[in-house]
């Protein structure tokens, strides 16, 4: 695993996009000199839902706003292909949350650090920054 190779979780990417100061100096840093940052598209499901929920609001519609913040921030997309669909059941229980079991999944699919303030991250066999 490289921090040369990040993938954003879903309150990371909202962060980026927000510049809220949960991402600290060095993780905003470390995805500037980063070689690919990733997004799983489970993060624009996840946007999505908060946004229906209510626990979101966004300037545009969730779609648009996902695009837009891939863009503006040239990040790449994780697709969820069968073989990261299958390696989120095989993971260990630690963490429940589906889309965070898919991000997980997928980071160690691609040999990426994860970016999360989840502290549940860090029981799983992938490097995380903060």
């Amino acid at each position: 695993m490289s921090e040369r190779s990040l993938l954003l979780d879903t309150c990371a990417l909202i962060w980026l996009s927000s510049d809220a100061a949960e991402l600290s100096e060095q993780t905003r840093t470390a995805i500037n000199v980063a070689d690919t940052v990733w997004v799983s598209a489970i993060s624009a499901w996840e946007i999505s839902l908060k946004v229906a929920r209510e626990t979101l609001e966004l300037p545009l519609e969730p779609g648009a706003w996902f695009d837009r913040a891939m863009d503006h921030h040239h990040l790449s997309l994780a697709a969820l292909d069968v073989n990261v669909l299958v390696a989120a059941n095989a993971l260990p229980w630690h963490h429940r949350d589906p889309a965070d079991r898919f991000i997980i999944a997928t980071a160690r699919s691609l040999g990426a650090a994860v970016v999360t303030a989840d502290r549940k991250f860090e029981q799983y066999d992938v490097m995380v920054l903060r």
